[in-house]
């Protein structure tokens, strides 16, 4: 798996971990999940995360992804 990039299996945990400037993602879906992911969820990977708060997985990826292609 190449540095920039994250993938559906990575936990929370992994992503923020790696990828600290991804925290202001996750906490603009908290606003969509009611609760506070990083908090709840911070061993679930990706893919459980979209399916546990109904988030659409590919959007929410891209828009983790964004961030990370900015720096």
């Amino acid at each position: 798996m190449p540095k920039d990039r994250i993938t559906p299996d990575m936990t929370v945990l992994d992503v923020v971990s790696q990828f600290r400037e991804t925290v202001p993602v996750f906490k603009n879906y908290d606003k969509l999940a009611g609760e506070c992911i990083c908090c709840e969820s911070l061993f679930e990977t990706l893919d459980d995360v979209a399916h546990i708060y109904g988030l659409d997985l590919k959007r929410f990826m891209g828009d983790l992804e964004a961030v990370i292609d900015e720096h």
